[in-house]
């Protein structure tokens, strides 16, 4: 079976068939920086994440472009309640989106554009409009005339251009042709940022940004554009009409990952129901969060609850502390050892993550079996198998992201803890129980806790 995804646009699975062979093309609508990230946002992440890593190991040479919107109506309201420029209200969380990505294991884009340094491409997309007779200049304002493309508006989210309501995207509707037609550029307000077209100064409309920023990165055609089942209406339908009315093919498959929720509601800052990152990760460890987003198929909804999110960590250490016992016994991993086909079958089957970890906890139960036996052959194949699977997911603890690395300190900490249990090891051995008993309880104090296995002690950071 090879890869199979659930596409949007036909509302069912098909297999994935690549523009250019051995080549896969990733757009992720990434953040609109008006506010740090909640779970909610990162949660996009990790799941597209996942697939690109599944990619890559199923030997395509993957680009993915994830963008961020710095600029839009949201962020000029934030900076005026503020009191500060637009730009400090986006570089702030631009880097906390950042710093939350690269927390939770989400290796970085390929590319990772800005919507305010694309404002060229942006003219020549509404030029091209305009030329098609799919736009309009009025006002200072640049629209899309959704009559135009009437017989196609509404295909992605499954509605009638006549059943649908004004676009609510300005505050005067008169200079549109039509209550419906969208904003491709703002024109010039007091107070606001602006750059000069031939239309006269403003800013570009939520829509536009994305249209050119893929184009310019991955083409006129690419594979798979992605985002959070919220966008697919306007945004995403926005998207279609701008860039196919404009000429272009565009993407081939819609991939959109459900909401986060709160009881019945979604997560977000209006509702003052936002869980941070940087407060998540005092609850759990990042890997473990990073776990909880990934257990649930990314098309599914999850309902937050943080007996939830600690049911999800306790499972997540029961695969770590295979992993961390069987690579006491064995040093050297397999990383090109073959994954067990449930697994594989599971991940081409839209992504399947439930079902792919189904398949690393039963591996998980046979290595533990194993190690009990002592069978160190099965371990070393089990332990190959977990690691290797796990490191599709994003989840190996072993590797160097939750390892740590560089001016980390872990190193050095494993240098002393190692010369800690070697001078309690030598207690015990000349019967001084009561100064082996006396480095424990020092190490347990620091935030060590020691455990005597039939291989010797073995020590990891309390939690």
């Amino acid at each position: 079976m090879s890869l199979h995804i659930y596409d949007t646009s036909t509302r069912a699975i098909r297999e994935f068939v690549p523009v250019e062979a051995g080549r896969a093309s990733i757009y992720l609508c990434g953040a609109t920086v008006q506010a740090p990230p909640h779970i909610g946002h990162i949660r996009s992440g990790v799941n597209f994440d996942v697939l690109r890593r599944w990619m890559a190991r199923s030997g395509y040479d993957v680009t993915f472009c994830r963008n961020v919107t710095d600029i839009d109506d949201k962020i000029i309201r934030v900076a005026a309640q503020e009191g500060v420029p637009w730009f400090v209200v986006a570089e702030r969380n631009q880097r906390a989106f950042t710093w939350a990505y690269d927390t939770l294991g989400c290796l970085p884009p390929t590319v990772e554009p800005r919507a305010t340094g694309h404002v060229p491409e942006m003219i020549t997309l509404m030029e091209r409009l305009i030329a098609r007779g799919h736009a309009y200049a009025s006002g200072g304002d640049v629209y899309f005339d959704v009559r135009s493309y009437a017989d196609r508006y509404g295909s992605l989210s499954n509605q009638k251009v006549e059943n649908m309501r004004s676009a609510g995207d300005t505050d005067d509707e008169s200079c549109k042709r039509d209550p419906r037609d969208f904003a491709l550029w703002k024109g010039e307000k007091p107070g606001e940022p602006t750059w000069p077209t031939p239309w006269g100064p403003g800013r570009p409309g939520w829509h536009l940004e994305c249209s050119a920023m893929v184009t310019k990165y991955l083409g006129p055609v690419f594979d798979i554009h992605g985002g959070g089942i919220d966008l697919v209406f306007p945004h995403h339908e926005n998207e279609i009409a701008q860039s196919q009315a404009a000429g272009d093919d565009f993407a081939h498959y819609w991939m959109h990952n459900g909401m986060l929720k709160i009881g019945a509601e979604k997560m977000s800052k209006s509702l003052g129901n936002s869980l941070l990152i940087p407060e998540m990760v005092q609850k759990v460890r990042p890997v473990e969060l990073r776990y909880y987003l990934a257990v649930p198929h990314y098309r599914s909804s999850i309902d937050y609850s943080e007996e939830a999110l600690l049911e999800a960590a306790a499972a997540y250490q029961r695969i770590e502390g295979f992993v961390t016992r069987a690579a006491e016994v064995i040093h050297d991993v397999d990383a090109d050892a073959p994954l067990p086909q449930a697994f594989v079958n599971a991940l081409d089957d839209d992504l399947g993550t439930p079902q792919a970890l189904a398949v690393v906890h039963e591996v998980v139960r046979e290595g533990n079996v194993a190690l009990s036996r002592g069978d160190k052959e099965a371990v070393a194949r089990l332990l190959a198998e977990t690691q290797n699977m796990l490191d599709v997911l994003g989840l190996d603890p072993r590797s160097p992201q939750w390892r740590g690395t560089g001016s980390d300190l872990s190193p050095v900490v494993d240098a002393l803890v190692a010369v800690a249990l070697e001078q309690r090891k030598a207690a015990r051995e000349r019967k001084d129980y009561a100064a082996a008993d006396a480095i424990r309880d020092r190490l347990t104090a620091a935030g060590i806790t020691v455990e005597d296995t039939p291989h010797g002690a073995r020590w990891e950071l309390s939690r």
